[in-house]
């Protein structure tokens, strides 16, 4: 059996515990046996994970869940993997399933690879892909333990809605006592979260200061897209630390990234090249973010942004 950990938040499933679900199904597919999602936490419809591909629900309601441990959430999961006999564990490679997978792999006694960006291959064996190098090479390797655990990359297989609502189990399991006490928890409202964003608009020092955001902000609003920026531009507290992509921010892999005025460091690219399509707006024709790019505008980002956000507003309104 196939266990995947479905992240969620708010009362929903999360995109990334969609994708999960659906990679999982997947991969329950191939190894010939069923899919089963565990949800930890409050949530409003559990069953829905059904739609992504889970053949059937374990719901723990407990509202000790609501604040992630990683101690007592690995616990958990490897409580109910045990109970179940599961021959694999997944979760999502977010900052909650980097937390866990370790633990888990101990837990269980089984092997383990992070960040794997495609299905494995199980016609001999488990073999398991990742991107390695900063995504400039890929690895591929075996797990010869009986349980395995995988984390899957964002957006490495677009979750399917085409399911319908799976049977939930609601489970009475209590969370192990924490070790760590939540003061507060700080929420940015209103966009979607970056790693879960499919479409982000981004911008680096070439927007000269924090005062002409504005035309950044619009084109985002037209292409629904989140708007992030580069390490000196958080730095510099042009915007907020949260936006901050690459190796030393937060990793991602929309579907869309627009990089404007950003000249492309080894340390940026590192986070945003396994985006599936990367458009580059930039003055300097040698900026090296262009060897990266699928598309690319040498222009001026103040000319160049606005009308390429005045044609999107065209073509929309014509439908």
């Amino acid at each position: 059996m196939v266990l995947v950990f479905a992240e969620s938040g708010d009362g929903r499933i999360k995109k990334s515990g969609q994708e999960a679900i659906t990679f999982a199904k997947e991969l329950a597919s191939r190894a010939g046996t069923s899919c089963t999602a565990l949800i930890l936490g409050p949530v409003d419809a559990p069953g829905d994970a059904g739609i992504y591909g889970a053949d059937q629900v374990i719901h723990v309601p407990h509202t000790g869940f609501e604040h992630f441990d990683s101690q007592s959430w690995a616990r958990a999961i490897s409580d109910v993997a045990t109970s179940k006999d599961a021959e694999y564990v997944v979760l999502s490679h977010s900052s909650r399933g980097k937390a866990l997978i370790g633990r888990l792999a101990v837990r269980l006694q089984a092997g383990s690879v992070t960040g794997v960006t495609e299905l494995p291959d199980v016609s001999n064996g488990c073999v398991a892909t990742k991107g390695v190098y900063s995504g400039k090479a890929f690895a591929r390797l075996k797990i010869e333990t009986g349980k395995k655990v995988l984390s899957v990359m964002g957006n490495a297989l677009q979750p399917t809605t085409d399911g319908v609502a799976a049977p939930v189990e609601v489970s009475d399991l209590a969370p192990a006592t924490a070790r760590i006490t939540f003061v507060k928890t700080d929420k940015v409202e209103g966009t979607v979260p970056l790693p879960e964003a499919e479409k982000v608009v981004s911008a680096g020092r070439g927007m000269k200061g924090p005062e002409n955001w504005g035309i950044i902000e619009e084109l985002a609003a037209e292409l629904g897209a989140t708007t992030a920026c580069s390490r000196p531009v958080a730095d510099s507290d042009w915007r907020p630390h949260h936006e901050h992509v690459g190796q030393t921010g937060i990793a991602i892999r929309p579907n869309l990234y627009i990089a404007i005025g950003i000249s492309g460091a080894i340390q940026h690219l590192a986070g945003v090249n396994r985006s599936k399509v990367i458009v580059v707006i930039n003055k300097d024709p040698e900026a090296p973010f262009f060897k990266a790019a699928d598309y690319g505008v040498v222009g001026d980002l103040f000319e160049v942004v606005p009308r390429l956000t005045e044609a999107i507003r065209d073509m929309k309104a014509a439908g």
